[in-house]
C-alpha cells in the first residue's frame, strides 16, 4: 500500500513509525510544516515528523501552503499513492490534494467524532471535563473534520491527567488504529459512517485569554483549565505573573483518584473547609505538599507553579521559597496579557 504521510508535532510520530514497520505499507514521502526558529539562538529546528523521515531516508516537502504550491501538488500526483494520511498537519488541504489518491485521504483525530472537530481536541475535552475520549479515523472531505468516520478506540481520562499525558496515550492509541483502518481500507472491510452534525461540539484554537485563571471558578473548573491548557494557566502573584501548570481539587469526591502522597489532605480536608475564604486566598499551606486556594466553589491544591523567568517547581517548594502564608492572595489576570513569561 503506497502512502504520503502529511504530519508536523510529536503527535503524529507514532503514526508515522508504525507506517514504516509494518510490511503491509510503503511510505513513498512525508509533507510537514516548513522548518521553525527556537530558542536563544533562534536555530532553524526540523518538525518531529522530518526528523524521523530523514533518519529513515524518506522523501520530504515543506510548502509553506501547499494547496497553492504547485510544483509539490505535480510531484504528490505523480506518485501515484493508494492513500494519503493526515495526522496533525497543521494544514486545510485543497479538494485537488483530496482527490489525487485512490482511497482518499485518511485522517487521524484526537477525539470522538463529531465532538470536538476542530484543532485543540485533547485540550477542550479536558477543559470540559470529560471522563472518556479517543481516536477516530476518518475519510477526509472539504470540511473541518467533518469527513465520514472510519473506526474508533475509545480511552478513560484519569482526574490528573493533562494535556501533554493524554496526548501522548492517544498518539499510540492513534497509531494502533490507523494500521487496523489501513488494513481494513484496503480489503473493502470497512463501511464509512457519515457523522450526525446536530451531534458535533468544536476545538478551536487556544486563544492567550483562555489561559487566564478566574478564581471565582470552581476547584473542578479551575484544575480542568489548567490540566486542559497545560502548561500555560496563569495567575498573579504580587503583581507578577504565576504559570500553573498543575493542581488537584479537594472534595470527598476526588480524594479516591488522587495519588497517595496526597491522601494526608483527606484527613485534614474537613478543618480545611471550615472557613471559607476570599476568592484565591491561600487558606492553608501543608508542609511537604504545597498551597491550598480558595475558588468560587471548594478548594484548590497547587502542584506545580512557575514563577516568570525561573523552572517549574512544585507547590511546597514555590510556597517554602516565596515565604508564602495563610492570608495572602493569588489574583486574577484578566486585563493583563503576559504573553509567554516564564515559558
Amino acid at each position: 500500500m503506497k502512502i504520503v504521510f502529511f504530519g508536523t508535532p510529536q503527535f503524529a510520530v507514532p503514526s508515522l513509525e508504525r507506517l514504516l514497520h509494518h510490511p503491509e505499507f510503503e511510505v513513498k514521502g512525508v509533507v510537514t510544516q516548513p522548518d521553525k526558529r527556537r530558542g536563544r539562538g533562534s536555530q532553524l529546528v526540523p518538525s518531529p515528523i522530518k526528523a524521523v523521515a530523514l533518519a529513515h531516508q524518506i522523501p520530504v516537502w515543506q510548502p509553506r501552503r501547499v494547496k497553492k504550491d504547485a510544483q509539490v501538488l505535480t510531484q504528490l500526483r505523480q506518485l501515484s499513492a493508494d492513500v494519503f494520511v493526515v495526522v496533525a498537519y497543521g494544514q486545510i488541504l485543497s479538494q485537488e490534494i483530496l482527490d489525487m489518491p485512490k482511497l482518499g485521504c485518511v485522517n487521524v483525530h484526537g477525539s470522538i467524532l463529531p465532538k470536538y472537530r476542530g484543532a485543540a481536541p485533547i485540550q477542550w475535552c479536558l477543559y470540559h471535563g470529560e471522563t472518556q475520549t479517543g481516536i477516530t479515523t476518518m475519510l477526509m472531505d472539504a470540511g473541518m473534520d467533518t469527513g465520514a468516520m472510519l473506526l474508533k478506540a475509545y480511552t478513560p481520562i484519569k482526574l490528573l491527567d493533562n494535556a501533554q499525558q493524554l496526548a501522548q496515550n492517544l498518539s499510540h492509541l492513534g497509531a494502533d488504529l490507523l494500521a487496523q483502518t489501513l488494513l481494513k481500507l484496503s480489503a473493502q472491510a470497512i463501511t464509512p459512517v457519515p457523522q450526525q452534525q446536530s451531534q458535533a461540539t468544536y476545538a478551536p484554537l487556544i486563544q492567550k485569554s483562555d489561559y487566564h485563571l478566574d478564581w471565582s471558578r470552581s476547584n473542578l473548573e479551575l484544575h480542568n483549565q489548567v490540566r486542559g491548557l497545560f502548561p500555560n494557566c496563569m495567575a498573579l502573584f504580587r503583581d507578577k505573573p504565576l504559570k500553573i501548570s498543575a493542581t488537584a481539587p479537594l472534595a470527598t469526591a476526588y480524594f479516591p483518584q488522587l495519588p497517595p502522597e496526597l491522601k494526608v489532605l483527606e484527613q485534614q480536608y474537613d478543618s480545611l473547609a471550615e472557613n471559607k475564604g476570599r476568592l484565591g486566598e491561600v487558606m492553608s499551606v501543608i508542609k511537604g505538599i504545597g498551597p491550598i486556594i480558595q475558588t468560587g466553589e471548594g478548594l484548590l491544591l497547587l502542584r506545580e507553579v512557575q514563577l516568570a523567568g525561573k523552572r517549574p517547581q512544585s507547590g511546597w517548594d514555590f510556597a517554602n521559597g516565596m515565604r508564602l502564608a495563610a492570608g495572602e492572595v493569588l489574583a486574577n489576570n484578566h486585563d493583563r496579557d503576559f504573553g509567554s513569561q516564564g515559558s
